[in-house]
């Protein structure tokens, strides 16, 4: 019998539209320890890390992502904070999925609040609060390719989205801000804006997010090499034993 795979999901994609797409086990957005814990409750064959969360816990370690991949188990990350780690990690074999995690691959010191998002707690569905600033420069970004605006009303659009919190970080907070900030003679671009993102609004996170478990659909896990050793840090003991978390007999992998 084939071991399943695990998924850590929140915002990025509702678990219904997911589950169509993938037979997987389903864990809120991964949290410091969340992937050792799979790894001893389920032993999967793979795990997709698509969210994380990261304002009120500490945010999933690469050193158990490392850990995972030197006991075998292909990790793949994509959308989110799966993008960013893969991006991270990929010279230590976590496969990476999408345009986002191509972007932070080209993109050196770009910002992880390029994907950050507020959300619901878990407990009520990890609903997204607010708007990833990623989506929305992509979106404006087609509104100029399509000449609903012209590149300074994007640029300075993008600029006034960037200088949000992610938590505030709206179309409606943005396109607010833009009317009370621009000048007069903009006004009617900002109005041609959001009639647009209206209907043509880009989520290229749900995108990524959906072809990776249609990528793991298609593709069914085998056990891989990790192109390294691992090795035990202090830092890291710390951390799992700030998570209440231990590690698993490495005999029970014979």
């Amino acid at each position: 019998m084939p071991k399943p795979i695990v998924v850590f999901l929140g915002p990025t994609l509702g678990h219904e539209e997911a589950t169509m797409l993938l037979d997987a086990i389903y864990l809120p957005p991964a949290e410091q320890g969340s992937v050792v814990a799979a790894v001893t409750a389920y032993d999967p064959g793979a795990i997709a890390l698509i969210d994380g969360a990261f304002a009120k816990v500490p945010a999933v370690r690469h050193k158990e992502i490392l850990w995972a991949l030197a006991r075998g188990i292909p990790v793949h990350g994509a959308a989110s904070i799966g993008a960013l780690r893969a991006a991270e990690l990929a010279p230590f074999g976590m496969r990476g999925h999408g345009f986002i995690h191509r972007w932070y691959r080209a993109t050196p010191f770009a910002d992880d609040d390029e994907v950050a998002v507020a959300t619901m707690p878990a407990e009520l569905g990890a609903r997204a609060l607010s708007e990833a600033l990623i989506n929305i420069r992509l979106t404006l970004k087609r509104a100029e390719r399509r000449a609903v605006i012209p590149r300074d009303v994007r640029v300075a659009l993008e600029d006034l989205a960037r200088s949000l919190h992610f938590v505030d970080r709206t179309y409606e907070r943005l396109f607010a801000r833009a009317r009370a900030r621009f000048t007069a003679e903009w006004q009617d671009w900002i109005e041609a804006t959001e009639r647009f993102v209206a209907e043509h609004a880009i989520d290229q996170k749900k995108a990524d997010a959906k072809a990776l478990l249609q990528f793991l659909a298609a593709n069914p896990p085998s056990k891989q090499t990790a192109p390294f050793a691992f090795r035990m840090t202090e830092a890291w003991a710390i951390d799992l034993d700030d998570a209440a978390i231990a590690l698993p007999d490495p005999s029970d992998d014979a």
